[in-house]
């Protein structure tokens, strides 16, 4: 058995190429394995196990990452929505409040729609289950209606605009 530290070539220790290997020991579980050692650096000081994903990796965030805006969960396999979660065993947020607010799993068909468009805002008064069709056509009214008030914004900047200048023309005239 090697010693902690110990520095050995590759074709001592049955490796196929001649670099320089040291073994080390993890952190966290104290298992020993030989790392490449270059420039007097080595890679992780946690071995495989320790570094996988979930609660044991160093970078374990509580099982919530964000893709795109939309909140992602981690569900365990024990939990009754699991068959709702996609790779990684995640799910996303907004889809969970959904489903448990309903009391049953949600299809793949199913849509859930911000109604205020903040992708991350999930409490329940600002979902609404749709169907692909039916988002489509939300969608769609939403932004026509954002163009409309844009161009009433901009028609009452223009009435202030001649009102103004009205009052201007009758001021010079009197």
């Amino acid at each position: 058995m090697a010693q902690v530290g110990e520095i050995k070539r590759g074709n001592e220790i049955g490796r196929k190429r001649n670099e320089k290997y040291i073994w080390v020991e993890c952190i966290d579980c104290k298992a020993g394995r030989w790392i490449k050692f270059y420039r007097r650096k080595y890679s992780s000081p946690r071995c495989r196990c320790c570094t996988v994903a979930g609660e044991r990796s160093y970078n374990w965030k509580g099982g919530k990452t964000k893709t795109n805006g939309y909140e992602k969960v981690r569900l365990l396999p024990s939990d009754f929505f699991y068959s709702m979660a996609m790779a990684g065993n995640y799910v996303f947020v907004h889809r969970l409040v959904m489903a448990k607010s309903l009391g049953r799993l949600l299809q793949s068909w199913e849509i859930v729609h911000h109604k205020n468009h903040i992708r991350d805002d999930n409490r329940i008064e600002n979902l609404q289950l749709v169907t692909d069709e039916r988002h489509q056509q939300i969608t769609i009214l939403e932004k026509r209606i954002t163009k409309l008030e844009e161009k009433v914004d901009k028609q009452a900047k223009l009435i202030k605009l001649l009102q103004w200048q009205n009052k201007q023309v009758r001021s010079e005239v009197v």
